[in-house]
């Protein structure tokens, strides 16, 4: 069959034009911390992909971008708003131990 006299194929699953939440004017920098702070995680970790709904090209900036901004201060490298506190001191009860000979 030749392919001028082929028919055009429709594609079975309707095409939805994903929304980027990289904008084209944004640039990706470790300056830029309203942008960087959207791609991390509650705890400080780095979103995935799939969750940030990157390409894989702006999701490499973006590691690097807040690798760098981590390295020099400008974000931490985690997240510490619960404090690790000890509710009770734990004192030893048997004392300390003697040889019986």
């Amino acid at each position: 069959m030749d392919k001028s006299k082929r028919p055009f194929l429709k594609s079975k699953r309707p095409s939805r034009r994903r929304l980027s939440p990289i904008q084209s004017g944004d640039r990706i920098d470790y300056r830029n911390m309203s942008l960087i702070s959207r791609f991390i995680s509650e705890q400080g970790k780095i979103l995935s992909r799939r969750v940030n709904r990157l390409t894989l090209k702006q999701q490499r900036l973006i590691t690097i971008a807040i690798k760098q901004a981590r390295i020099l201060s400008l974000l931490p490298f985690i997240k510490k708003d619960k404090q690790f506190e000890r509710t009770e001191s734990t004192t030893r009860t048997t004392g300390f131990r003697t040889r019986n000979k």
